[in-house]
């Protein structure tokens, strides 16, 4: 059974029992304070030099773009030095330190607020990005160090969730701060100025309440060259495909989310026809969607890492963008209204609705992603990996920027822009589910357990979360292996009967999922030996194995014996030295429904008898090991899990 921290069990039943446990909360709200800040003082001080400043160096068409691309700046320039700070160190004492410096930062950002100083408030906001960029390494390699498989999910989902609910308050303080007169007591500027230090003093206090987090790599000799460092970084990445892939899926995410984020001031102006109440309103609905689809990720997963939501994802990021565009270009022109007057007009609930459904569908997309990343990434080089893709991010939200401009210099219109931004998305998505198939089979296999069977799950905690193993279990139906995929929280790779393969669909799916087809020994005794050549191959990896030692599908619904090719297994790993537990399951309920046999014994000629939503269970068992197995004793742990209920 794989490692888990102590304490990530699975007695609490959401993600939101998180926030009550020391191991998390200090985190939650560190984190939480510093993106609240960073969007307070960065919004505060683009509207103060837009509207409030005259600075004929600084035009005020230019100061947002200024601004963002400074804060962006440290992003490329330290984020590999960041990631190698993070394995070297503590991660608690880094968040301290990096807690600090925020400190320092906003001590020097208040006089420049008082002083009405742009350069001093510019150099705060490089200073700001080299904060974010430091903290942003440590932030999501500390998670997977203190939470369980099973709570990845859900603790990803609420920093998500948190961090677009901070943006969010931190724009309207920023706003509504800044915009407070100047002849009073304390102006504006000044309220700001405390705001800046209070969250950052709020910050720090309760970053003093995160546990110890041991280095992972304390040997690490940090190289403080950037350039050669951010090469090395990339290059370590790639040398995961998995997660490489991965890395450039949410790198394509924060490019999606900047075009929308980026347009929402002129979207509002020129295309809805509405004022800066509706441009905040169009960042609410937009945050509040993200934070929702953060946190249905560890619903509809089951509380596991459930990768087959990211092609739900992406499907309905481009559907609800593509109707972005069409709800949107068919507005009648209209003098500028306010909130009211805007909400007001059906006609634009469907813009909202959109804008909020393409923005949940976002926060689908991009948890299971970062909690694969942390899952799948090596201990020792897991916040290099998230440094690396903090770089990657960096770049593509600067190419966003830059292909945005370009497509509006072009005479495109926003809505275009946006439309144009869908269809890219469902190429790119569609490109990376081509190259990393593992997230395509995922959500095959999240979509029948849903909504051909009512699926269900009990001892699903057995299967093991990291090292080899195999999964045995009965052979009901032509889909076993699909629903076998929809309860681990891991790939599996199953050795199973050359014959499935010829079946239409499903062949190509198991092939797509690297299946191994074995051949009777009698029928093809080279192609036998090579199945478990390569089921050795899958130990040896430290992956998992699934086999169905039936030899077959059942053909009246009974247990039939157990064949020797386990015990041929175990024999060949034992004599490599490689320690496989067998995980012993049992599919229930199963026999007569959507793609099993019939009583005759002929396959799926009736395949919807006993209708769609059947309730279908898996009960898995404690692991064995190796040197207790025999196909007869696990026979009987089989049927013995075969004669429980079906899992509530």
């Amino acid at each position: 059974m794989g490692h888990e921290p102590a304490g990530a069990g699975h007695a609490h039943p959401n993600q939101f029992a998180l926030l009550r446990q020391r191991r998390f909360a200090p985190f939650f709200w560190t984190q939480f304070s510093g993106a609240a800040n960073d969007n307070l003082f960065k919004f505060a001080f683009t509207v103060m030099v837009t509207y409030q400043l005259s600075v004929s160096w600084l035009p005020p068409a230019l100061a947002g773009l200024v601004i963002g691309a400074l804060f962006i700046l440290p992003f490329l320039l330290f984020s590999a030095t960041a990631g190698q700070l993070a394995d070297k160190y503590d991660k608690a004492r880094t968040v301290r330190f990096v807690k600090n410096l925020e400190v320092a930062i906003m001590l020097v950002a208040a006089a420049g607020f008082i002083a009405g100083q742009v350069p001093v408030l510019l150099l705060c906001t490089f200073l700001m990005g080299v904060h974010s960029t430091l903290f942003g390494p440590v932030k999501f390699a500390l998670l997977p160090q203190v939470l369980g498989e099973r709570e990845l999910t859900g603790g990803n989902g609420m920093v998500e969730m948190g961090t677009f609910v901070a943006i969010l308050l931190g724009n309207v303080a920023g706003g509504l701060l800044v915009a407070l007169p100047e002849d009073v007591l304390i102006g504006g500027h000044a309220m700001v100025a405390v705001a800046c230090v209070l969250a950052a003093l709020a910050g720090r206090a309760v970053a003093q309440c995160i546990p110890a987090a041991p280095a992972t790599d304390p040997e690490l000799t940090v190289n403080w060259n950037p350039f050669t460092e951010t090469w090395r970084n990339l290059q370590l990445a790639r040398g995961n495909p998995v997660v490489f892939r991965s890395l450039l899926g949410i790198s394509w995410m924060w490019f999606f989310g900047a075009v929308f984020l980026s347009q929402f001031p002129s979207f509002a102006k020129e295309v809805l026809h509405g004022n800066e109440q509706v441009a905040s309103l169009l960042l609410v609905v937009f945050s509040v969607g993200i934070g929702t689809g953060s946190l249905l990720c560890e619903v509809l997963g089951r509380r596991h890492v459930e990768i087959g939501l990211v092609p739900l994802g992406a499907i309905g990021m481009s559907v609800f963008a593509t109707d972005l565009y069409f709800a949107a270009r068919g507005l009648p022109a209209a003098d500028l209204m306010g909130l009211a007057a805007f909400v007001s007009q059906p006609v634009h609930w469907r813009v909202m609705a959109d804008l909020a459904l393409l923005s949940l569908f976002a926060g689908l997309y991009s948890v299971p992603m970062y909690a694969l990343i942390q899952l799948r990434s090596a201990p020792t080089h897991r916040a290099r990996t998230i440094a690396a893709n903090n770089i990657l991010n960096a770049l593509f939200m600067i190419a966003s920027a830059l292909i945005a401009g370009a497509l509006l210099g072009a005479g495109f219109t926003v809505p275009q822009v946006f439309l144009f931004t869908a269809i890219a998305n469902a190429v790119v998505a569609g490109y990376i589910f081509w190259l990393v198939p593992e997230y395509l089979l995922r959500f095959i296999a999240w979509g029948a357990s849903r909504f051909v069977y009512r699926f269900k799950v009990h001892g699903d905690e057995h299967i093991p979360t990291a090292g080899a193993a195999v999964l045995v279990c009965n052979h009901v139906s032509f889909v076993d292996a699909v629903l076998l995929m929809a309860a681990s929280p891991r790939p599996i790779c199953f050795l199973m009967d050359h014959r499935i393969f010829r079946v239409p669909v499903l062949g190509r799916l198991f092939r797509l999922a690297r299946a191994i087809p074995i051949a009777p020994q009698k029928e093809d005794a080279a192609a036998y030996e090579a199945a478990f050549e390569r089921a050795a191959q899958v130990l040896r990896d430290g992956d998992l194995l699934a086999i169905f030692p039936e030899g077959g599908i059942t053909h009246d619904g009974s247990l039939q014996p157990f064949q020797g090719g386990i015990v041929k297994i175990l024999a060949r790993a034992q004599a490599e030295g490689i320690e496989v537990p067998v995980v012993p399951m049992a599919l229930t309920n199963l026999w007569g429904s959507c793609f099993s046999r019939i009583e005759r014994g002929g396959a799926m000629v009736r395949p919807f008898r006993r209708g769609l939503f059947n309730p279908v269970g898996l009960n898995v068992g404690s692991a064995l090991p190796a040197a207790q197995v025999t196909p007869e004793a696990l026979r009987e742990k089989v049927a013995a899990l075969l004669a429980q209920r079906i899992a509530k």
